[in-house]
């Protein structure tokens, strides 16, 4: 984003050459062009479309990642036992792949833990002066 404020700046502002913006920020002059003409704040690129092969196992290793999470911290399986495991399954892939996602689904359920509102308590502690408490009786 940076980059590309300062081109439209050194061209529109100082007035700046094509020629001389390509040289200095090593882009060629098509691409400086393409930022001039465009609108666009920050360039954005295609995701990558290529499933791993961790792809076909990731709902199996899902449930053993959930099943070993609910045991206790001495019983559980490791990563590399459970990528062990896949691997008797037809998984040909690395460790580090395993790893990775379990990395993820395990910082997707703790933000899904803080989330949920089951660890919600407020405080009903006010400072003097700050609430007031009525009793309109019949006496």
């Amino acid at each position: 984003m940076a980059l590309l404020s300062v081109i439209r700046r050194w061209h529109f502002r100082e007035g700046m050459p094509i020629r001389e913006i390509a040289r200095r920020t090593g882009l060629s002059r098509n691409t400086v062009r393409k930022y001039l003409a465009s609108k666009v704040i920050e360039p954005a690129y295609p995701p990558r479309k290529s499933p791993s092969k961790l792809h076909e196992f990731e709902a199996t290793l899902t449930n053993w990642l959930f099943r070993e999470s609910r045991r206790h911290r001495k019983q559980r399986k490791t990563l590399k036992q459970l990528h062990r495991d896949l691997m008797s399954l037809g998984y040909t892939g690395s460790y580090d792949r395993v790893a990775a996602f379990a990395r993820g689904w395990r910082q997707a359920q703790q933000e899904a833990s803080l989330t949920s509102g089951k660890h919600v308590y407020v405080p009903l502690r006010f400072a003097p002066g700050e609430a007031f408490q009525f009793d309109w009786g019949e006496d």
